[in-house]
Order: structure tokens, then sequence, then C-alpha cells
């Protein structure tokens, strides 16, 4: 099982982000306080997961987190400040959602960019050592697929139902063949990957 805290009697709050890697549609984060007497052998890190196991999970979170906030960046603010300071961003704008304030941040991965005054720790793999942040990857991970399904049916060409946005050879056909979309990312050279992959 996952560890329940990074610091015994400090209220944390764990951070994660979904959608860093895609071609195309926002990036997610969320921020989740567990009690401190929370337990779930079945919460990990939500790649490590099937869909109902995320979607299960994300009904429990919900109902037993002390409190919790889902937020994004979308595709053109991507775009705008480079997927690294928007996935932060995300996570800013998820900790600005919590209804309970936090006195420590554990973020996943290795990059943060200080939150006003509350202290931060990042953990690599955090998703994958700790209750909170693999709670939060959860949230973001099922809210994230959410919204690419909603963006399926608006551009069906690209598979996202199935990929989520993700770089699949699909994916990558589907833009050879149809160009970009309003949602995809344009600065994840994609415009190059029409002229690369016209045949895949």
């Amino acid at each position: 099982m996952l560890k329940p805290f990074f610091k015994d009697g400090i209220r944390e709050a764990g951070c994660d982000e979904a959608g860093r890697g895609c071609l195309a549609g926002p990036v997610y984060a969320a921020a989740v306080i567990l009690p401190k007497r929370y337990r779930n052998s079945e919460l990990n890190d939500s790649k490590k997961l099937t869909a109902k196991q995320r979607e299960r999970l994300r009904t429990e979170i919900l109902s037993a987190a002390t409190a919790w906030s889902i937020a994004s960046c979308s595709n053109t603010e991507i775009d705008s400040m480079n997927i690294l300071r928007a996935s932060i961003t995300a996570m800013h704008r998820a900790i600005d959602g919590l209804a309970v304030k936090p006195l420590l941040l554990l973020i996943d991965g290795n990059r943060f960019y200080m939150y006003g005054d509350i202290p931060h720790q990042t953990i690599i793999r955090g998703d994958a050592t700790y209750l909170s942040i693999a709670a939060a990857s959860v949230l973001a991970k099922t809210e994230r697929d959410r919204h690419m399904e909603e963006l399926d049916a608006l551009c069906p060409c690209y598979g996202w139902r199935q990929n989520k946005g993700y770089p699949t050879p699909e994916h990558r056909r589907a833009i050879a063949a149809h160009g970009t979309s309003p949602y995809h990312r344009l600065t994840f050279n994609l415009t190059d990957l029409q002229r690369e992959l016209p045949f895949l």
C-alpha cells in the first residue's frame, strides 16, 4: 500500500497532472487532501489502473477526501506558455480551488513553482508512493478522459475517445490526413508531423 503521508501531523495536499504528453486537448491537474487515517490498498498511479478501477476510485476519493479540486490549462495556453509551465499553472489553479488550505504540497515529479507561502516537496514517481498524489492522479486522469471523449464528438476523425489525445500511430495518421483541429497543441511540431508522416 502507498504511504499515507510525507510528514505526520501536517495537512498535506497531493498534486498531479494528466495529459502532459498529449498532442491535443488541455492538461488537467488535481489537488487532494485526504484524512490522515485514510487507507486504500487499490489506490495507485492512475496509469497502472484500468479505466473501471479509476472510475470506482474517483467516486470514493470524491466522497472520502477532506478537500479536492480539479483544474486545467487549455491547448492554447499550453502553446503560449509551454507544457511545463502550463502543467504547474493547472496545479496552482487546482490548489486555488481547495476548500481547506494545505500546510504542505506534495508534487509528483521534480519541477514546481512556489505556491504562495505554502512549502512544497517534489517527489519523482510520487503518484506511486503517496496516497494523496495517487488520488490527485486519478482525479486528473478521469476528468481529462471525460473531456477528451466530449471533444471526440466534435472531431471524431482523431480517435480521441480511444487515444485521449496521446500520440498513437492512429492519431498521427489522422493528423497527416485531416490536418490539425482547434484543440491541437500547435507548438508540438504538428505541422512538421503532417509533412513527415503522410504514409503512416
